[in-house]
């Protein structure tokens, strides 16, 4: 094997993606001291998403006080890609950690995402990938919009920055005075769920109660964010009310959609895209890929299965190594997956599990080497 390209997701409080591939790196270097390998850690769009941009593609991360969630400022960061691309997690500037136990979802604000975002494109940036995950905030993405521009007027004719608990205070929107940079930039959302804004499966009735919203909270939000859909509607001539994703981030994915015309893609496909991963994959022998646990909500298109149809399209093997296997996953092998082992060596429960990952992941890759090692010039 000449060039070996590894790109795992995180194995979700175990390991990051970046930690997975130096210690699959370590291993494969012993057998194949000569080997071409290359690292594209990847992140779904939440906390982690800027260190594994700039770990696979070279960059600086840029360190800024914004607005947090509640008004107060905050540190935060995003990247800067080598390619004039600007990444930004809305976890650094509104995520769940940064309330504590404060969890008031009408309340909370996206202000501090659009402000990361505005410095961004004032700063060179002529695209911009934004990942949502982990979000504190069920403003639709208001908060963002407005500091980049984009005026929410009440009826009294007053300009305002709408919260869950306000959206439906939002008489008109006014898309006049979007910073130029903005709109002049390519916008990609990394977005990894496919609820719909509103309704049953919407952004409040879903994700509501983790941010800290009873039933009567979870109502008024969900009736602000289809009011937000329909002034949306009337006033941009977007339709994002059951837009697929657009629920994502309390709204903010329906939200990018009307106020930045920007597109939703899953996390894996942005990162794909964003490394150019069929010209780096092309002449590869071989991929290894993974998560913590691959099951049937793998096979809707998260990282391994992403990877696996690129690899499946270039002919190139693709090995999954992860945490654990669910029931009834046969179908990975048809999306482009070749093989797919668990590192969990000992088969114990995950409190136990996690304790020794690193070290099980560290000898199922030297295990699976050294059997390829053994059958060279056999099969």
């Amino acid at each position: 094997m000449k060039k070996i390209i590894l790109i795992p997701d995180s194995f979700k409080g175990t390991m990051s993606s970046q930690e997975i591939c130096a210690i699959m790196g370590e291993q494969i270097r012993r057998h194949l001291p000569d080997a071409e390998i290359v690292s594209i850690p990847v992140a779904d769009g939440g906390e982690g998403s800027v260190d594994a941009f700039l770990t696979a593609m070279g960059g600086e991360k840029v360190e800024l006080t914004v607005s947090g969630p509640y008004g107060e400022p905050v540190k935060a960061f995003y990247g800067r890609l080598p390619n004039e691309t600007a990444i930004v997690e809305m976890a650094a500037a509104a995520g769940l950690p940064l309330v504590g136990d404060n969890k008031q979802a009408d309340r909370t604000t996206t202000l501090g995402v659009g402000q990361l975002m505005a410095h961004a494109v004032r700063h060179g940036a002529r695209k911009l990938i934004v990942g949502l995950g982990g979000s504190a905030t069920n403003d639709g993405g208001s908060g963002a919009a407005a500091a980049l521009g984009v005026r929410f007027i009440n009826r009294a004719g007053e300009t305002f920055v709408p919260v869950g608990a306000t959206l439906k205070d939002i008489a008109r929107i006014d898309r006049s005075g979007l910073l130029p940079e903005i709109g002049a930039a390519e916008v990609v959302t990394m977005c990894d769920i496919d609820n719909p804004l509103c309704g049953p499966q919407g952004a409040a009735a879903v994700f509501g109660p983790q941010k800290g919203a009873d039933p009567a909270m979870v109502a008024r939000l969900d009736a602000g964010l289809a009011h937000l859909a329909d002034v949306s509607r009337r006033d941009l001539g977007r339709e994002i009310r059951d837009l697929p994703g657009a629920g994502a981030a309390g709204g903010m994915g329906g939200g990018m959609v009307a106020f930045f015309g920007s597109s939703l893609e899953m996390g894996i496909e942005a990162v794909l895209n964003q490394v150019a991963f069929d010209q780096l994959a092309a002449d590869a022998d071989l991929v290894l890929s993974g998560e913590g646990k691959i099951d049937s909500q793998s096979l809707r298109g998260k990282v391994v299965i992403g990877v696996a149809r690129r690899t499946r399209r270039l002919n190139v093997p693709l090995i999954a190594i992860v945490g654990d296997i669910g029931d009834h996953i046969e179908s990975a092998y048809d999306e482009g997956v070749s093989a797919i082992f668990s590192i969990n060596r000992v088969a114990v429960p995950f409190a136990e599990a996690r304790q020794r990952a690193q070290t099980d992941l560290a000898l199922t890759v030297d295990n699976l080497f050294r059997l390829f090692q053994s059958m060279k010039g056999r099969i």
